[in-house]
């Protein structure tokens, strides 16, 4: 039954209708809840939270998350983490010791955990306001329509997966924070996807020649497994295993003698000395290390390496199309996963693979252990008032620092990283144009479509290009995005003013980010940073720390 207040009519009308229960999706219903507003958040998998959650991505971070480059409730939502594993979980003495507490000891990011507890926490965080009304969670809801008038939306009908029945919702603010972008065409908001050229944007690293509005970022479909010596968890063949083969070529096992401990890594990686931390795949996005704790039998990863998904975008295509694909996504990570079972070398005591790698289907409520969603990378994206290029945060064009954006609602501080090859081949485009960006800004212009008036970009589908969607895509970013939507929606209908007038007047765009501010959203770096991920800075660092508590060094 929806909350107090909440019917009108046949439909169920609310203050704020947030479509895609993302990590963005529930950083806006917070934002919007915290300031008096009642919210509908809906979303189509069981699950919310998106590539924190139901996606099974441990968070991409900046080097400096810790102290700086975050909102107050992102920080929150980390803190909340390692609490939750503190309060709940034997950890070994060194972990419980440790303040910056690593769950996984994962090398992509400096808090790295399984998604049902970021799930748990995410509820924890919703829930004085689940509780009060002020938030509708409505899971398995698929969207269908949108009611439009002229340049608003009136209403979104979605259908109930769980009766089979459809709901029509009214909201004065409706925000699209669905991973694809989904409601922009419904909503018939002018939008652009795929890779812009450099005589539409003037940036470096976009196409020399025409726009392709086909070439996104590959979809990866993670699995969750750990590993039990000894033991047979071995899958079937996949039907299309032989097609996907080649993916895997770059990949071999190591097998640990001295502490009998799993690594698969790249042939181009060396050796982990004993007793060593060594960047591999399977502690690449490792959610659970087993020695930062008393009574576990094994890690648990998820598995994101050799198993990009190339075979085509999944928007702007047909959508028998865009389904065999998400299909193809699903059975490539499969194939991943019986190689690492049945072929790679030198395996168990020295055998073609290790038998023992398991499945975890409990990790995502799934029968086979892969995620609920496939990780998306690129989205629709909103053509916007204005919008974030390449050369505005470009060192070479601005050696002193980057553009400043008076309209600030935001910063992010991750590299430009394009999971493709360059446009001449010779390497991937993340790293042709590594260390060549500054840290950046969230101007709210890119969350202000060109026309539309009452839909807000939510994810990561607001005013990016291609190439600098490759910097806000990621989850910090992605929250801040998720956050300063909501509160926007918020103030708007506080103060009876539409978004272009809180941007285009002086005094509500003071007044506005006052209130992120308030909210502890950073609107600017103290100073220009140039923009890293969290490992291709610390990897640097001799002997860094990440997160195996009995293997920290002085």
């Amino acid at each position: 039954m929806a909350p107090l207040g909440l019917q009108r009519g046949g439909e169920v009308h609310c203050d704020v209708l947030i479509i895609g229960a993302s990590f963005g999706g529930v950083a806006a219903a917070l934002a919007a809840a915290d300031m008096g507003r009642r919210v509908v958040l809906t979303e189509e998998t069981s699950w919310i939270g998106g590539q924190a959650t139901t996606q099974g991505v441990p968070l991409d971070e900046h080097p400096w998350i810790e102290t700086r480059g975050r909102t107050r409730t992102y920080a929150e939502f980390r803190n909340r983490v390692r609490d939750f594993y503190r309060r709940n979980y034997r950890l070994t003495a060194a972990a419980r010791r440790d303040p910056h507490f690593n769950p996984g000891a994962g090398w992509v990011s400096a808090c790295c955990f399984e998604p049902r507890v970021g799930l748990a926490v995410l509820y924890a965080m919703l829930a004085p306001h689940l509780s009060s009304g002020r938030v509708w969670i409505l899971t398995r809801h698929r969207l269908l329509n949108v009611d439009r008038d002229r340049d608003r939306c009136r209403a979104v009908t979605l259908r109930d997966e769980h009766t089979g029945r459809n709901r029509t919702i009214t909201a004065s603010y409706i925000l699209d924070a669905t991973e694809l972008g989904d409601l922009l065409p419904l909503a018939e908001v002018e939008y652009v996807t795929g890779a812009e050229s450099q005589k539409e944007t003037g940036e470096p690293s976009a196409l020399e020649g025409s726009p392709d509005p086909l070439r996104m970022q590959p979809i990866t479909h993670l699995i969750a497994v750990d590993y039990l010596p000894g033991e047979d968890h071995r899958i079937p063949r996949p039907a299309g295993y032989a097609k996907y083969h080649s993916y895997f070529k770059n990949l071999v096992g190591i097998a640990d003698s001295s502490d009998d401990e799993l690594r698969i890594r790249f042939r181009r990686l060396f050796a982990p000395p004993a007793g060593r931390y060594a960047s591999c795949i399977w502690n690449f996005r490792r959610v659970l290390c087993a020695s930062n704790f008393e009574d576990l039998p094994s890690d648990v990863t998820m598995l994101m390496t050799g198993n990009e998904y190339r075979g085509g975008p999944i928007i702007g295509v047909p959508e028998t199309l865009a389904r065999r694909r998400l299909e193809e996504a699903r059975e490539l990570s499969l194939s991943l996963l019986y190689f690492l079972q049945h072929e790679i070398e030198p395996g168990y005591k020295n055998k073609p693979g290790y038998p023992g790698i398991r499945p975890r289907g409990d990790q995502f409520c799934s029968d086979d252990g892969l995620a609920q969603y496939p990780y998306i990378r690129e989205s629709r994206r909103i053509r916007a008032e204005f919008t974030v290029l390449e050369q505005h945060f470009r060192i070479d064009r601005h050696p002193q620092g980057p553009d400043s954006y008076p309209d600030s609602v935001g910063i992010g501080g991750y590299r430009v990283d394009i999971h493709e090859t360059s446009p001449r081949g010779e390497t991937t485009l993340t790293w042709k144009v590594h260390g060549k960006h500054w840290t950046q800004q969230i101007p709210l212009g890119a969350l202000i479509p060109v026309r539309v008036e009452n839909v807000l970009p939510a994810c990561k589908n607001l005013g990016v290009t291609h190439v600098t969607n490759g910097a806000f895509r990621v989850h910090p970013v992605e929250w801040n995005i998720g956050e300063a939507a909501g509160a926007l929606a918020a103030f708007c209908l506080d103060r009876k003013l539409t978004p272009r007038q809180v941007r285009n007047t002086p005094r509500h765009l003071t007044d506005f980010q006052r209130v992120l501010t308030t909210r502890g959203v950073e609107l600017k770096w103290d100073k220009p940073e140039v923009a890293l991920s969290y490992n291709s800075y610390y990897a640097q660092v001799p002997g860094w720390y990440f997160g195996e508590a009995d293997k920290r060094r002085p």
